[in-house]
């Protein structure tokens, strides 16, 4: 009769079946999800359920105690800070195990194992990058106003008018320019009548 031996063998001996365990629970403490067989992903509930448990405990004790299994200190304080605010409304059951079908080489079923309560640190976060994005909006419609500008523009274009009509108007390049040919032809002309005169004034003689 197997009395008072709880958990499952796997096949393998007692060391090698709590090192590959303590392997299983640091790394899902670590990653908060990781993906294993359905036999395992069973197992490794028991095992997390009692890491997080001496967490939400949180003295010396059980620091020490959790320290024994998981394999890096940094995951085991992490786990202290955090279990007492993401388990502390929760009385038991802080894994969630989600199936994902078969394993193509052998034909094992696989198996999700993840903590719960990240879903709410997401959406806390997120929620805390939208209300800086409020407060900018809010701020800026009281300082966008269509009709100043519209009233400004009009003021600017009747201005303008203005000083066009004060200005003395000029005439216009090309009259001048026609002006100017004309008076030098008139003045070129009377210059070349004489030395005609001359020449003929010179053959009789």
């Amino acid at each position: 009769m197997r009395h008072r031996k709880a958990g499952l063998k796997l096949s393998r001996k007692t060391g090698h079946l709590n090192s590959m365990f303590r392997n299983l629970v640091t790394s899902l403490l670590k990653y908060e999800r990781i993906r294993t067989t359905d036999t395992k992903a069973k197992e490794l509930r028991r095992w997390a359920d009692r890491m997080v448990t001496l967490a939400k405990r949180g003295d010396l004790h059980a620091r020490r105690q959790a320290l024994a299994i998981v394999q890096e200190p940094a995951v085991v304080h992490h786990l202290f800070e955090i279990a007492a605010e993401r388990f502390g409304k929760v009385a038991g059951g802080y894994t969630r195990i989600t199936k994902v079908g078969i394993r193509p080489g052998d034909a094992a079923p696989m198996t999700l194992v993840e903590l719960i309560g990240g879903e709410e640190a997401k959406k806390k976060k997120k929620g805390k990058k939208k209300t800086p994005a409020k407060a900018a909006g809010a701020k800026k419609k009281p300082a966008a106003k269509a009709p100043k500008a519209t009233e400004t523009a009009g003021d600017a274009k009747e201005e303008k008018a203005a000083d066009a009509e004060a200005k003395p108007k000029r005439a216009p390049r090309k009259k001048a320019a026609e002006g100017e040919t004309k008076a030098g032809e008139s003045d070129a002309a009377p210059a070349k009548k004489p030395r005609a005169k001359k020449t003929l004034e010179e053959k009789p003689e």
